[in-house]
């Protein structure tokens, strides 16, 4: 078992692809709403894209890891850091969402990005990736979360209103 030595805290940090995931479909359920299915998406979209880029540039993880797939950038590092940059650049352009909280609003952002700042620090700790390859996911995670943001406030499917598109799903 390759995570029998490890102290709690990195363990939970080490499986945090599973909790993110089921905290977004809360969400999603929770709010109902085509904006949070959309920051879903965008989530999904953003580690896709840090997999193909590591397919492309197929740069070895550190000779001390644990995994044997390519390691830059680092998915984890891109899909967390967009996570919290979406939520915090949302929180900063777009209305509350009618189902949350303002002060969910105001903290969840702090949290995140604690919490996504944390998993990247423990993919170098984990011996997953380099620094190099998690500072790349960052990168990528926070700039793939402001342009997804960008075309959502832009176009929000032809809605002038560009909040979280509330409207159809909540009836």
């Amino acid at each position: 078992m390759p995570n029998a030595g490890l102290p709690p805290w990195l363990k939970f940090l080490d499986k945090t692809s599973v909790i993110a995931t089921a905290l977004t479909a809360m969400v999603c359920l929770h709010t109902r709403s085509a904006g949070v299915i959309y920051f879903g998406a965008g989530s999904l979209a953003c580690a896709l894209s840090a997999k193909l880029v590591k397919l492309a540039i197929r740069q070895e993880r550190p000779v001390s890891g644990r995994k044997v797939t390519y390691g830059m950038p680092s998915t984890h590092a891109s899909a967390c850091m967009f996570f919290a940059a979406y939520a915090t650049l949302a929180s900063i352009y777009l209305p509350l969402h009618p189902r949350i909280h303002p002060l969910l609003a105001t903290y969840a952002p702090l949290v995140m990005i604690s919490w996504a700042t944390l998993i990247v620090l423990s993919r170098v700790w984990l011996g997953y990736h380099t620094w190099p390859q998690v500072a790349a996911g960052t990168a990528l995670g926070v700039c793939f979360a402001s342009v997804w943001l960008r075309f959502w406030v832009e176009d929000a499917g032809g809605d002038e209103d560009a909040g979280w598109g509330t409207g159809k799903m909540d009836r």
